[in-house]
Order: structure tokens, then sequence, then C-alpha cells
């Protein structure tokens, strides 16, 4: 699913027009992204929270110049733990 399909969906089910709907749309993008700028935790309650985690810096190797070592630096992830029922849903079975 894409922004357009979901903007469009959500249109059709409300309907609002596609425009407000992209508007809001984007701003709640702009602030779960600027909150995660912070190092700020975004949680939205049964879907899940989105966390910024520290990966640590490592030594790295060139698969074509295995002699060749490289300091890989230390950066921010942004990682995803899902709600207790987004699980339910995701993890459901497949018949």
């Amino acid at each position: 699913m894409t922004k357009r399909d979901l903007v469009v969906r959500i249109a059709r089910e409300t309907g609002l027009i596609q425009l407000d709907v992209l508007a809001v749309l984007e701003k709640t993008l702009n602030y779960i992204m600027e909150s995660l700028a912070k190092g700020e935790n975004v949680e939205f309650r049964n879907f899940g929270v989105f966390q910024v985690r520290l990966r640590k810096s490592r030594i790295g190797r060139n698969p074509n110049q295995p002699t060749h070592v490289v300091t890989i630096p230390a950066r921010k992830v942004v990682k995803f733990k899902m709600g207790r029922i987004m699980k339910a849903r995701v993890m459901k079975p497949v018949k």
C-alpha cells in the first residue's frame, strides 16, 4: 500500500476531499519524523512503537578484498515493535 492508496481509501470511506486527507497524512508523518529526529519514541496503542536506537560502530570487510578492513561508524536507526493487536492480526497462521 502506498501513501496515495491510503489517501484514496480514507477519502472514499469518510467522504472527505483527497487533498484534505493528504494534508493531514503529510502533517502526521512530518510530526512522527520530527519526534524521531529528536530521539523520542512514537507510540500508537495496539499498533506499535517506533524507537530510535544507536547502532554501535563495527568492523567490516570488503568481500572482494578480505584483507581490507573498514570501520563502519555508529549511527542511529529506527526500530519498530508491533503492538499486541497488530501482532495478533499479522502473525495469524496462513490457511
